[in-house]
């Protein structure tokens, strides 16, 4: 549920041209929209943003260098508190070309437990001609800081899917304001709780966006965050179980020697997980403990990680993670295993969400959870607010709004299996001729939560990613399906060297629309998408 700044790097911007509108000033001064009367909000500051000379409020909030702003052009900054409930504090920023600008707006979301305002990609977007706007969904903190929660219902349902509505209509109203005329077309693309508040908007507010795309959705939230707690008392209750980071290597090594030829091409990269049949034990330990061998009691905890949480029953809650992801920055040693015990990602965001939001008590101790009973409760108190599983997408579709789902096999985040769950669910409802008009699912093979992994994880699914084609940039499909109702097929994503566009293309492959697979030829370079073509694959 991270955010994609260690991995999404905005080069190569390119503008849109489709309505464009001539660099002429807008009939409304900026500073003026201080007296625009919004519903349940109030405009707290408008001025405009001299070309180069925007400087973040905050300080760079992800790895790496902070991003620059020196080639964003001039723009009109509006900052928003939009007040929905009395206990509703949602900051909301927009932005808007000062000449230039394409008649279309692009909604920004939120990784994590939200809480901030993603300012790369609001510069992005007003690089390539869009106006956009952002929202910290009504509270501040750091994206894996749940303590705002503590107390306030009505945050939680702010952060679930008020936040993004109100950010989104309170933008479009300013913008008309600005514009002297309304939003031609809307998009909305983002990842993991980004994903989930794309869902959010297909689900509950159809009318919002034209065009989503939702990555890696964290759209069952309860069950997710349920299974993340599984995990952690899987590496925990019995402290000889903890797996330490130390044994990635090996166990990587392992999953690749058993599985990696099964698609018929030795490449680091597992096509379809689904396939692979590893058995941890292959792993245990035959002499002294090494960090090449596992445990018995480690080799039961990697055996339910893989499994996926169960209720005691044997039901299952949510799907385990896939094998072939466990190596890399953002692999299991972040997410699933961390540096120490109790000190991984999915254990921040595990404890923060029970102890605040479903049992509000901030010392609640991790020790007594029962994944019967705290799944139970979970969706009794938050399923409401913060799931988006609901499968009737009739009113997105009736509207002509297109959807494309993604989700890389390496995620070690978000288990991928569980958007192939959300898609077939919509099938199920709406039928394969409906979904086919207007939805499409890739699934990314070797690709970590978001972005990452050894496999080509760069297609065009944010604002500045090249290139800038619909076959190549999965953002330019969605706009090309909706404006000319050309429907995407297969999708060519990059890997670059070192993840840098500015270091050039290591490989290519294409995304096929599952739940069509990409398959080596028998010939050619394995490292081009030339080589590869769509087949069936196991639905």
């Amino acid at each position: 549920m991270r955010k994609r700044l260690s991995f999404v790097v905005l080069a190569g911007l390119f503008a849109s041209s489709a309505f464009s509108e001539p660099a002429t000033p807008p009939p409304h001064p900026c500073d003026r929209l201080t007296q625009v009367s919004l519903p349940n909000a109030k405009v707290a500051s408008a001025q405009t943003v001299e070309a180069g000379a925007f400087t973040p409020p905050t300080p760079n909030p992800g790895p790496g260098p902070a991003p620059s702003y020196k080639d964003v052009p001039a723009f009109c900054r509006v900052t928003v508190d939009a007040k929905p409930t009395a206990d509703s504090d949602i900051k909301i920023e927009v932005w808007m070309p000062a000449t230039g600008w394409n008649g279309k707006f692009r909604g920004q979301g939120n990784g994590g437990f939200a809480g901030s305002i993603d300012y790369t990609g609001l510069a992005a977007d007003v690089k390539l001609g869009y106006a956009s706007a952002g929202t910290d969904t009504g509270h501040a903190g750091s994206g894996v800081d749940a303590a705002w929660a503590l107390g306030h219902p009505e945050k939680v349902i702010d952060f679930g899917y008020r936040g993004i509505h109100e950010m989104t209509r309170q933008a479009k109203l300013i913008m008309t304001a600005f514009y002297g005329r309304g939003v031609a077309r809307s998009y909305f693309s983002s990842c993991s709780d980004g994903g989930r508040e794309a869902l959010m908007e297909a689900q509950r507010f159809p009318e919002d966006y034209d065009g989503i795309i939702a990555g890696a959705p964290a759209n069952y939230w309860t069950h997710l965050l349920t299974s993340a707690m599984w995990d952690v008392q899987a590496l925990t209750q019995d402290p000889a179980s903890y797996i330490p980071a130390s044994k990635v290597p090996a166990i990587s090594t392992a999953v690749l020697a058993a599985c990696d030829a099964q698609d018929g091409l030795a490449d680091g990269i597992l096509n379809d997980p689904r396939q692979c049949h590893f058995d941890p034990a292959t792993l245990a330990c035959k002499g002294a403990e090494s960090d090449q061998c596992l445990t018995a009691p480690e080799v039961t905890a990697l055996k339910k990680i893989y499994r996926g949480s169960e209720d005691l029953a044997g039901h299952r809650i949510f799907p385990g993670l896939e094998p072939g992801g466990e190596a890399g920055f953002g692999g299991w040693g972040l997410w699933v295993f961390g540096p120490a015990p109790g000190r991984s990602l999915i254990t921040l965001f595990g404890e923060g969400y029970f102890s605040n939001m479903v049992y509000e008590k901030a010392d609640w101790d991790p020790k007594t959870f029962s994944v019967d009973d705290a799944v139970k409760l979970a969706d009794t108190k938050t399923a409401s607010a913060l799931n988006a599983t609901d499968p009737n997408l009739n009113p997105f579709e009736a509207r002509g709004g297109k959807l494309i789902l993604y989700h890389g096999w390496s995620d070690a985040a978000i288990a991928p299996v569980s958007t192939i769950d959300y898609y077939q669910s919509v099938v199920a409802k709406m039928g394969r001729r409906s979904v086919d008009s207007f939805l499409r699912l890739y699934m990314v093979p070797g690709m970590q939560h978001c972005g990452g992994g050894p496999g080509p994880n760069s297609f065009g699914q944010f604002s500045g990613m090249t290139p800038t084609d619909p076959e190549h940039n999965a953002y330019m499909a969605l706009e090309q399906w909706v404006e000319k109702g050309s429907a995407p097929s297969k999708i060519i994503a990059t890997k670059h060297l070192d993840d840098s566009a500015a270091k050039g293309v290591k490989m290519t492959r294409p995304l096929c629309p599952y739940p069509e697979v990409a398959k080596y030829r028998g010939s050619g370079d394995a490292n081009s998408a030339a080589s590869f073509v769509c087949s069936p694959g196991r639905k």
